[in-house]
């Protein structure tokens, strides 16, 4: 059974979208623990506006300023495959040269279909045999596979998302879980304890927000 601390992930690395730039002490936190730090093409107008270092600047190229491109050219990796994101390509960038725990910060907000397609692709890191996770300003997703217990204070609310799951049951949540027919089904839980369980076949994301419910 997977063990997930929710407050205990120092990344090899980190990955910053072109959504929103983190504003909670959280995922700052953990960008700030990084020791290795990818923008995704043009993430790096903001990352750089905030004056943290970073080292490579990824993706197609579509969205950088020539400002950008002629500052941070030595850092700069472009990847001309379409049939990937500027997220895929950073986080696969990571996997060549040996990186496996990985955080995945601004890949929300701005456009929904980039934060849901972003979300999705949790999955597909997962199955590369990367752990992985993505911090928004609200809370943190995590692609499981199989059986978790997961370590987060009691009160946290919780969501569940089955990808093809089976046999889903839960202990410590306040609704049991269950194999659901529909993504909402599984959103709005809450911790009952300071660990809850997950047992199921299959992959399944789960999001635990950062504060209580008020």
């Amino acid at each position: 059974m997977k063990e997930i601390v929710i407050a205990d992930f120092t990344p090899e690395a980190v990955v910053i979208g072109n959504g929103d730039f983190p504003v909670h002490p959280t995922p700052l936190s953990v960008l700030d623990a990084g020791t290795f730090t990818v923008c995704c093409d043009g993430a790096a107008h903001a990352f750089a506006a905030s004056g943290r270092k970073m080292d490579r600047i990824v993706g197609d190229g579509d969205s950088m300023s020539d400002a950008i491109k002629e500052r941070f050219a030595p850092i700069i990796r472009i990847n001309p495959d379409q049939e990937t994101n500027d997220q895929t390509k950073a986080v696969t960038y990571l996997y060549n040269k040996g990186y496996r725990k990985v955080a995945l910060l601004g890949a929300t907000g701005k456009r929904e279909d980039h934060t849901l397609g972003n979300i999705s692709l949790l999955m597909e890191y997962l199955r590369m045999g990367m752990d992985v996770r993505m911090y928004t300003d609200h809370g943190v997703f995590v692609p499981v596979s199989g059986d978790g217990r997961f370590h987060c204070p009691k009160g946290r609310q919780v969501s569940v998302f089955g990808f093809g799951t089976e046999g889903m049951t839960s202990e410590g949540l306040c609704y049991p879980l269950r194999d659901f027919t529909s993504w909402w089904q599984g959103t709005l839980n809450e911790a009952a304890a300071d660990v809850f369980t997950i047992w199921c076949k299959g992959d399944y994301l789960v999001f635990i927000t950062y504060e209580s419910k008020q």
